[in-house]
């Protein structure tokens, strides 16, 4: 696509990176770029700045500013000369007027499903694009896409590893921190694989363009963001359907065994359907990482390595040497014979659920209420009564971080009759001191929020990061 001399509005900057991506790739193509976010200037402090630096720098160069800054020579395109544009900031508001008069909007995630901004560009016949699916759109190589309530990230990455194995150029992407998708069409190649996480609120721009990924993976639906689709779940799975509607009987759509939805997503497909199931990881690979919806998110892997041609030995490799993800389940230390887990992306009481029963499992060899939950923060409009009962079962002490949603939890574990050491903290600091006062050699402290993370930290990253910082000052021996 010629962006040169294009007016874009850039909806949502964000603090993860992505956005920072978007801008750099279109003003490194020439555009005038404006950028709106609700958030104010000193919230996106850190984006801002480094957009600032990057177009410094671009305008010194007076060559395209790519995402990575190098000189254009580096590019392959030395003797092209492109003019930089300021990038224009309009923070703490949004202006119709920067929809309406635009030859283009990028809309991120989560930009809510009324927004009246997005509308009237649509009104006015401006395109709305997004990031992830523009690039498939505009790419020529094939894309395995990856969406579900839980386990993306894992299945993504592990895909990504196997697809290394093949020999062919592999690109991870999508809804990956700090990774925008947009500027790998300067770098993908037609015989390359992209290998891209994609969110509800991503799939709605795959929906728009009607289209969808090669291969398409499903691994799980839950309940969950129902704060963003006003309790409206049809408009949840709509969007996650969008992964597959628009495939072909040339294409392949990679579906759990064991959830209600993808076996109505499977009679509504056109294309190959493949199950997966937790019981096609064979019990005597050495599998790493821990739990039960894990050994799901490696089976939903195994399929697409099988698709692209990987025979068992070398899936099983693979396999077996891999760690897992930061912030998902992920060890941190070990201090007086108390063991320190991060599992901050469970942003709902299923995944703290799966986090419990996995540490508390036979291949731990953990014995019940030993395990000190951190867990609690601002409502998704999800319910709790599931997740009582498990930390009652496996929880010696709660650690409540507060927050919107905790009341609702608290008032499940009344019914419960939970009568083990509540605490509540107002901060990380304050609850990484709790729940470690709590534990004893042999114990678990396990953060597992079951809930969203914004009020008390930036995001669910600035919420693992804080309790990283938090346990790596811990030196006691019990």
């Amino acid at each position: 696509m010629d962006f040169q001399n294009k007016k874009i509005t850039i909806m949502g900057l964000g603090l993860l990176g992505r956005g920072i991506g978007v801008v750099k790739y279109l003003v490194g193509k020439g555009a005038k770029v404006t950028v709106t976010d609700l958030k104010s200037a000193k919230e996106l402090k850190s984006s801002v700045d480094e957009l600032k630096k990057f177009l410094v720098k671009a305008k010194r160069q007076n060559l395209p500013a790519l995402p990575t800054g190098q000189a254009g020579g580096e590019a392959g395109i030395k003797n092209k000369r492109i003019k930089i544009y300021p990038v224009r900031f309009i923070l703490d508001r949004h202006r119709l007027e920067d929809f309406v008069n635009a030859d283009m909007v990028f809309k991120a995630a989560g930009v809510p499903l009324d927004s009246i901004y997005i509308r009237e560009a649509k009104c006015h016949d401006v395109p709305v694009v997004m990031d992830d699916a523009l690039f498939g759109r505009e790419t020529a190589c094939k894309i395995i896409g990856i969406t579900g309530t839980r386990g993306k990230t894992t299945t993504s990455t592990l895909i990504y590893e196997l697809a290394k194995a093949t020999g062919r150029a592999v690109h991870l992407a999508g809804n990956i921190k700090g990774t925008a998708t947009l500027p790998l069409l300067d770098k993908v190649k037609k015989n390359d694989l992209a290998i891209l996480e994609l969110s509800s609120w991503q799939l709605q721009g795959w929906r728009d363009l009607k289209i969808s990924p090669h291969i398409a993976v499903v691994t799980n639906i839950y309940r969950d963001h129902m704060n963003y689709y006003k309790n409206d779940i049809k408009k949840y799975i709509r969007d996650k359907a969008a992964i597959f509607e628009n495939q072909t009987e040339n294409d392949y759509l990679v579906l759990n065994k064991n959830c209600p939805y993808c076996r109505e997503f499977a009679k509504k497909s056109r294309a190959k359907v493949i199950w997966f199931s937790a019981d096609n990881v064979p019990k005597s690979w050495g599998v790493k990482i821990l739990g039960k919806h894990n050994l799901e998110n490696i089976a939903a892997a195994m399929a697409v390595g099988k698709l692209l041609g990987l025979d068992i030995a070398k899936i099983k490799g693979v396999v077996e040497d891999f760690h897992g993800i930061d912030g998902r389940l992920q060890f941190v230390k070990e201090v007086g014979g108390v063991k320190y887990y991060n599992d901050t992306t469970a942003t709902m009481p299923e995944a703290t659920i799966a986090a419990l029963e996995a540490l508390a499992g036979k291949r731990q060899k953990i014995k019940n209420k030993r395990i000190i939950l951190i867990v609690g923060g601002a409502d998704k409009n999800l319910d709790f009564k599931d997740l009582a009962p498990v930390i009652k079962k496996y929880a010696k002490a709660v650690v409540l971080l507060t927050g919107t949603a905790t009341p609702k939890l608290q008032k499940q574990l009344l019914v419960t009759r939970y009568s083990l050491p509540v605490t509540l903290a107002d901060n990380m600091p304050e609850a990484v001191k709790s729940a470690s006062k709590l534990a004893t050699r042999g114990d678990i402290v396990l953060l597992s929020p079951a809930a969203a993370s914004f009020g008390m930290f930036k995001n669910e990253f600035d919420r693992g990061e804080q309790f990283l910082k938090e346990v790596k000052k811990l030196n006691y021996t019990v």
